[in-house]
């Protein structure tokens, strides 16, 4: 019998079963070349166990059978589909962190490259929070200490895909955008960008963002891009990428965890467009 993964795809958020391997799955679902095509994202290997799932979906209210879905998925793929939708849209929301196992990356040809297995990085003191909150009080109620300020650029993959600047921490502003009112994420995937490997189009709203952070101090965010923000920089640009010091940061209500870069990058992911 094949080999069955369960998938979550990121920012798609979908969830497949596949007997094709994650390799096998990326190339299966590749649009193209990097160089006429966009199409890069995560692959996370979801908990499985007997053919099901191997951890509970988080509450939606009753409109799908999340987890009877999946393991009907699985059976497919276990009996030799290729590829089985599991759930269709919006799986990343209802996915718990805990049951990710592991995470690649996926360049647009359908080249592959694994993060490392990630670890706890904060668990977050409280979870009062209001619109006017300043960053030092965002820090006092995340439970971050007290530091000097500077400025972050952050690529936001999933629920929505964002690129914005912010004088917060990676946790700080993990705890801030799960806790937000009226913008608040149940869950949170982002990366920080290095400045100077992060060229856009848009690169004169990244300057007029900058300014505007500087000029209102009490600001804690302002988004540059909101649209299709994971083909906007490369992967080479990511915080960490050359240091696995840092990587993809993963956030709920309760704590964020780091899923740093491999301490050495292929040489043949490196040298892949896309």
């Amino acid at each position: 019998m094949p080999e069955v993964h369960l998938v979550l795809s990121i920012p798609q958020g979908v969830i497949t079963a596949t007997s094709l391997g994650i390799e096998g799955l990326a190339l299966h679902r590749s649009p193209g070349s990097g160089k006429h095509f966009r199409g890069r994202k995560l692959f996370v290997e979801l908990a499985t166990s007997n053919g099901r799932p191997d951890f509970s979906y988080l509450d939606e209210g009753g409109w799908r059978d999340a987890a009877g879905d999946t393991a009907s998925a699985l059976a497919a793929a276990q009996a030799g589909k290729r590829t089985k939708t599991a759930l269709s849209n919006n799986a990343f929301s209802c996915t718990p962190i805990e049951a990710y196992r592991r995470i690649w990356l996926v360049k647009t040809g359908g080249e592959v490259m694994p993060l490392e297995p990630g670890r706890d990085l904060h668990a977050f003191a409280s979870h009062s929070c209001h619109e006017a909150m300043s960053p030092a009080q965002v820090a006092v109620a995340a439970g971050c200490p007290d530091h000097v300020r500077k400025t972050h650029i952050y690529l936001v993959m999933c629920p929505i895909q964002l690129l914005l600047v912010s004088n917060l921490t990676p946790v700080e502003y993990a705890w801030y955008a799960t806790h937000r009112p009226g913008k608040i994420f149940r869950q949170v995937v982002f990366t920080e960008l290095e400045p100077e490997r992060t060229h856009l189009s848009a690169q004169s709203r990244l300057t007029s963002a900058l300014i505007e952070l500087d000029r209102q101090p009490d600001k804690k965010t302002k988004t540059i891009v909101s649209e299709d923000c994971i083909n906007e920089v490369p992967f080479f640009a990511w915080s960490g990428y050359e240091s696995s010091q840092d990587g993809l940061f993963l956030a709920d209500r309760e704590h964020v965890s780091l899923w740093p870069f491999p301490g050495e990058i292929p040489v043949a992911w490196d040298h892949v467009t896309g």
